[in-house]
């Protein structure tokens, strides 16, 4: 049922990202008139996926640099990729974006209030040493040991998490590093945050991104048929509350008067909306805003924050071992020379499982990461040594992958998370000094890390707005 006309609001938000199709699915439902602008040819934003089919080089490079990204790799190269149709078939997702909390992720949970679910594959997740990969990470001796230790954290107050928000990943160590606990606060760390340095990781965080996995779930999830699943089905929902998206339509401007946003301006037209929501990064929010409306403070945290990067890779392969399909590995490199020595990756077997359908009948795709800063993203000698470690991991799960390579591909990112959580910072909230004018995305304060902190702000939003 609508809301009364009083209380209905005509709302737009830019970016069609996972943050602005939730708020735009919520918002419709509650009676809002809702219209999205999205500058892409293709719904989801930094989580997009690209059907490869009918794709040409010039427009996959195109995207990847609208999006913070480029081709760092190829094998074959890439010219050969496209000239063979290598990728028909395929779908290939900007950068790797796992589901934490699974099944039970907070994605289900937004669904669940329209009677609608993404079936998600589920991991656990193995670890990849030296030479050799056990799975999963811990054995029921190991979970005994460190149960107490992790349960205090994980169980822990607010208050008490309020507390830990200024203590870093290594002081924590520091006081409960013994064993296996060590290396798990090193891995899981690093991989929940994808940041390497330790001192910059908060504890509290951290922990916070974590309370999903009380409700029984594995820690890590993908969306059967494919990250598009989920940008389509909010996609319909928004449509089928009287909400409408816009494709290929840049925002050009904030239309904003006596420090309150009155609309937006998009090629060749004025649109006036009673409140207005972005969803791009922050750091470009004066790209499309006057910052004279903006207090110093605002603009000198905006343009202070740093998001995460990552090398990942795509292993296209004609057969894969049926024990590794829909499992996860975790692995970690000492000393490598990036910010914090050491780094942590994964490679990925959920999506290698017929049912993420991102491949052709009879062929797997692998997807793998491995985390650098933006900074290190963008330099090819870093990338180099970042893409010999994710071969070597492979090539210890499967010692034969390159005589069944059809073709890997390595897109660097640098705004895998638009916003790191780290100590250092300051997520800013979802209201900003201009009235009606709201920020939403992984770079706001919100629960969770990513795709989940997109999500989750996108429900603080619409609380707010009630």
């Amino acid at each position: 049922m609508r809301m009364d006309a009083q209380k209905n609001k005509n709302i737009a938000i830019i970016g069609a990202g996972i943050a602005g199709l939730t708020a735009g699915a919520l918002l419709s439902k509650k009676g809002h008139t809702v219209t999205i602008f999205e500058k892409q040819p293709i719904l989801g934003g930094r989580a997009a996926s690209i059907p490869g089919t009918n794709l040409t080089l010039e427009s996959y490079q195109r995207f990847l640099k609208d999006n913070k990204c480029f081709l760092a790799f190829s094998n074959p190269p890439i010219t050969k990729v496209f000239e063979k149709k290598l990728l028909d078939g395929y779908r290939l997702d900007l950068g790797y974006h796992a589901i934490g909390g699974g099944v039970f992720s907070n994605l289900n949970s937004v669904l669940s209030q329209f009677q609608d679910h993404i079936d998600i594959l589920e991991s656990y997740v193995g670890f990849i040493n030296d030479t050799t990969a056990s799975f999963p990470f811990l054995s029921k001796k190991d979970k005994l040991l460190i149960l107490p230790n992790i349960l205090r954290l994980l169980l822990a107050s607010e208050k008490t998490l309020n507390k830990l928000d200024d203590i870093s990943i290594t002081q924590t160590i520091q006081k409960y590093g013994k064993g296996k606990m060590k290396l798990i606060l090193e891995v899981f760390s690093r991989s929940i945050t994808t940041v390497n340095n330790l001192n910059r990781i908060s504890t509290g965080e951290m922990f916070r991104a974590q309370r999903n996995l009380y409700k029984g779930s594995k820690p890590v999830g993908y969306p059967k048929n494919g990250l598009s699943s989920i940008h389509e089905m909010l996609a319909e929902i928004i449509k089928k509350y009287g909400g409408q998206i816009y494709l290929n339509t840049q925002v050009e401007h904030l239309l904003i008067d006596d420090a309150t946003v009155k609309g937006i301006q998009v090629p060749g037209k004025r649109y006036s909306f009673d409140i207005v929501v972005s969803s791009v990064l922050l750091q470009e929010l004066f790209t499309i805003a006057d910052e004279s409306w903006f207090p110093e403070s605002y603009k000198n945290t905006l343009k202070s924050l740093t998001g995460t990067g990552s090398l990942c890779a795509y292993y296209a392969l004609k057969d894969c071992p049926l024990d590794l399909i829909g499992k996860t590995f975790h692995f970690l490199e000492r000393d490598v020379g990036v910010d914090g020595n050491d780094a942590v990756g994964m490679i990925d077997f959920m999506s290698a499982a017929p049912s993420a359908a991102i491949s052709p009948k009879g062929e797997y795709l692998v997807q793998s990461y491995i985390i650098c800063t933006p900074e290190e993203a963008k330099n090819k000698h870093h990338l180099n040594t970042l893409r010999k470690l994710l071969d070597k991991n492979l090539k210890i799960l499967i010692p034969n992958y390159g005589e069944n390579l059809i073709f890997a591909l390595y897109p660097s990112v640098w705004h895998l998370d638009g916003v790191a959580k780290t100590i250092d910072n300051a997520k800013p909230l979802i209201h900003t000094p201009i009235k009606h004018l709201y920020v939403i995305g992984d770079g706001v304060k919100a629960m969770g890390i990513g795709f989940n902190c997109a999500l989750n702000s996108a429900r603080m939003l619409v609380e707010h707005i009630l």
